[in-house]
């Protein structure tokens, strides 16, 4: 599951098969004339200036360590955004870590009581994986409550495509489930011993089938700023504009903070559903 050679021809294919001729000024011959889907090999060879024997043996795993150049002419010839160029680098050089798992992420207090602060804006911290490491009361209101959850299922993209409630709160389920996925893809490839990622794609893939189609889809995603528009189940339609911010001491730790445009009709919903949570704020801490 983790990133491989395998993962690294499977990602030079995707991106092979998702660029056509024409997009890169090359002439398809018709239909008739092709029979794939794409670019062929020595087309894509020949724009990144390689030899054809050496960009074969990339794809089929058999090249120890391409260079950043070369590696930097296939990202131009496929156009890769700057989240799937550094995708491309770490699977090219994959860092091979100890096969013992890191110790378990924590929140820094400090972080805790600052989320907690936040009565009108949803706040949660995702770590490795997607894990759940931190969500306020408002965060709980809008999405769900892991608390309830047992501890090592309290993460993001398993409660996205095991809990149906998750289907039915997101009104682009499929664009933010495919996102998610993106985002567990980028994180295999810069961390590709990570057992328990592992285990969850594993689970995942079994359990639903559109996981399956995007994770061998090899998409790639990575967490800046967004949009998420819902249909909420207790004060209805609320979107949210959301940043993402990667907190200092911890790389895998990344801060969500979530609010609506002013005056809004999802303004008001969401404050409505702040009113809500704050019943709850004085039964439960906001520490998952």
């Amino acid at each position: 599951m983790a990133a491989s050679r395998t993962d690294l021809g499977d990602f030079l294919r995707t991106c092979r098969a998702n660029l056509t001729p024409e997009a890169v000024g090359l002439d398809s011959g018709g239909p008739a004339k092709r029979r794939v889907r794409g670019l062929r090999r020595e087309e894509v060879a020949q724009l990144a200036g390689v030899s054809v024997d050496y960009y074969t043996r990339l794809e089929q795993g058999r090249h120890a360590s391409p260079s950043e150049e070369v590696l930097e002419a296939l990202a131009r010839v496929f156009r890769l955004e700057a989240a799937a160029r550094a995708h491309l680098s770490d699977l090219a050089h994959p860092v091979r870590r100890r096969t013992k798992q890191p110790p378990a992420q924590r929140v820094r207090p400090a972080m805790q009581q600052l989320i907690a602060s936040m009565r009108e804006h949803p706040a949660l911290v995702l770590g490795r994986r997607t894990d759940v490491l931190a969500a306020n009361t408002l965060a709980r209101e809008v999405f769900t409550d892991w608390t309830r959850m047992p501890p090592g299922e309290r993460n993001y993209a398993r409660w996205m495509f095991l809990d149906s409630a998750a289907a039915e709160l997101f009104l682009d389920w499929p664009t933010v489930a495919a996102e998610v996925v993106g985002t567990l893809r980028l994180y295999a490839g810069r961390h590709p011993e990570d057992a328990r990622l592992n285990e969850l794609v594993g689970e995942l893939t079994i359990a639903s089938a559109e996981f399956s189609a995007w994770w061998n889809g090899h998409q790639v995603h990575e967490r800046t700023h967004g949009v998420k528009r819902m249909a909420h189940p207790a004060v209805g339609p609320i979107t949210l504009r959301y940043e993402a911010l990667p907190l200092p001491g911890d790389e895998d730790q990344v801060l969500f903070v979530y609010h609506t445009d002013p005056g809004s009709s999802s303004h008001d919903n969401l404050s409505l559903l702040a009113m809500l949570s704050d019943a709850t704020t004085t039964r439960r801490g906001d520490r998952v």
